[in-house]
């Protein structure tokens, strides 16, 4: 691989399986110590060494073997999280009647188990262990098998409850836990077509030169940046992967962030919703209806609010009421839209700090589908008027 291009590594399905490899290959060769396993990606097709930490026998037929997640250059929380798989050889697990020696097909060779840090479907209440990682443990270990053995193999993952409250996990309805996910083996630092891999690498090389950055959703963000005299070099296009950008920068070393976006983007942040993809989440108009609420706007705009069509309708109500005689100078947008920017900030923070431990200052401007801003945080107008007034005077910010 080039040096300049960006590593992959491996999904966490592969080290748990690994893991367990380690700990049944101790078990049948008499307490022999492991420090590289080769596994059977499946998908793709080929096979890989995966390093191997510690293996130790617990029992006289129970082993525990440990690896540590390396999902090359992405940004992934769980790099570097250990993974232990404990395998228990069940003996005489099969009553072999005549000389076949097959269990029988209702018997299954390898029983696997979630264990601590191992979330479940809170649906249906199973672990959260997904088709791939399945089929990777059955043909992996299978082969190290004799008919008449059967194992249990279950997963530990020590860190997995406290990294999952850092995931959107609960989202999809997995809780208390990580899942074993995925449909390949690779981890590739490539997130829709490259396009993560992209925006990073340009607020890396940005940081170099930039203690400030402007972090535009789409492009209209970046037209209406720089037509305020926001210089282009200092803007960073994230598209829906805000949450990510928001850690890569405070990983860069960055000190302040101007988030730059449509309104009915940008309140998801609001709510704790840092991919913005409406396939993944939505909650624009609960979000904006809660801080109405907070606020004393009546129960029968509250109702319209949160049945509006859409986020710009409600904003469009909201102006309604502003300009209307009977709650003339009531500045419903000010108060609602002040709310939520600050709000966007504090979240915005937090989250740079629960994933990178840096402490970075975030200011939000807010427009609408006319392009027209619909309000500038406290710190957002602080930090929209620095850049403008650094890059006139041509000064490092």
């Amino acid at each position: 691989m080039n040096p300049s291009q960006p590593r992959s590594g491996y999904t966490l399905p592969v080290f748990a399986c690994a893991a367990a490899i380690a700990a049944l290959k101790h078990l049948f060769k008499n307490n022999q110590s492991l420090n590289t396993v080769n596994l059977d990606l499946i998908e793709p097709k080929q096979t890989v060494e995966i390093p191997i930490e510690q293996v130790a026998k617990i029992k006289p037929n129970t082993a525990l073997a440990i690896t540590r997640s390396d999902p090359g250059d992405n940004l992934d929380l769980t790099r570097n999280t250990p993974i232990w798989a404990m395998v228990e050889l069940i003996e005489n697990a099969v009553k072999i009647t005549d000389k076949t020696n097959i269990i029988p097909k209702q018997n299954e060779q390898i029983t696997l188990i979630g264990g601590e840090g191992i979330g479940y479907d809170k649906n249906s209440g199973n672990p959260a262990i997904y088709r791939y990682a399945k089929q990777l443990f059955q043909e992996n270990l299978e082969r190290l098998l004799k008919p008449t053995d059967r194992i249990q193999i279950t997963i530990i993952l020590p860190e997995g409850r406290q990294l999952a409250k850092r995931t959107s996990n609960e989202a999809f309805g997995v809780v208390e836990g990580l899942s074993l996910l995925g449909t390949t083996g690779i981890s590739q630092p490539l997130t829709a077509p490259g396009q993560l891999e992209a925006y990073c690498e340009e607020l890396q090389q940005k940081a170099t030169q930039y203690k400030s950055l402007v972090f535009c959703v789409g492009e209209n963000g970046l037209d209406l940046a720089q037509k305020l005299g926001v210089p282009p070099e200092q803007t960073v296009k994230t598209a829906n992967w805000l949450g990510p950008m928001l850690a890569a920068a405070g990983l860069a070393g960055i000190e302040s962030i101007l988030l730059f976006g449509y309104h009915g983007k940008l309140i998801k942040l609001a709510g704790g919703i840092f991919h913005t993809h409406h396939h993944l989440a939505d909650g624009r108009l609960e979000i904006l209806t809660a801080h109405c609420a907070n606020l004393g706007l009546s129960s029968e705009n509250l109702q319209t609010i949160f049945h509006a069509e859409t986020a710009e309708a409600a904003l469009n109500h909201l102006r309604t009421l502003d300009g209307s005689s009977e709650t003339q100078n009531s500045h419903w947008v000010k108060q609602v839209y002040g709310s939520i920017a600050s709000k966007i900030d504090q979240r915005s923070q937090a989250y740079i700090w629960d994933h990178s431990q840096r402490r970075v200052t975030v200011g939000s401007v807010l427009f609408d589908r006319k392009r027209k801003i619909v309000i500038k945080s406290a710190a957002g107008d602080t930090l929209l008027a620095k850049i403008c007034y650094s890059s006139h005077n041509n000064q490092l910010l």
